[in-house]
């Protein structure tokens, strides 16, 4: 992807993984559980947000992108599980691959301006 931290094959790979681990709370397209991601359930739970560049993750540098992969919400009080017992680093960062790729060119560069300095 010309201008892009990835490759091509960390996309392609990224979507397999995205698939099969991810999509079942994040949507098949990284569009998240609910329209209204911001808005906590009755139990104080925020659903999870959509990855596609529409919400906050842009907000977000690759390394604590990663960390959430890896170690899951439950330390940051969300409920998101820990995933680094069953994927590999170049997995994870397959997994944020595909998703920035969806990232419209705007927001990839909003997010390497404010996180890549």
């Amino acid at each position: 992807m010309p201008g892009r931290w990835y490759t091509a094959a960390q996309v392609e790979q990224g979507y397999e993984i995205f698939q099969q681990h991810c999509a079942v709370c994040h949507g098949t397209q990284a569009e998240g559980a609910v329209e209204q991601w911001w808005i906590p359930d009755e139990q104080g739970n925020y659903p999870p947000p959509p990855l596609n560049g529409t919400a906050h993750d842009w907000h977000h540098p690759l390394d604590e992108l990663l960390d959430w992969i890896d170690r899951g919400g439950a330390h940051l009080g969300g409920q998101m599980p820990p995933f680094g017992h069953l994927l590999s680093d170049e997995e994870q960062r397959a997994a944020v691959a595909w998703f920035q790729s969806l990232w419209p060119e705007e927001i990839y560069r909003r997010w390497v301006t404010i996180h890549q300095r």
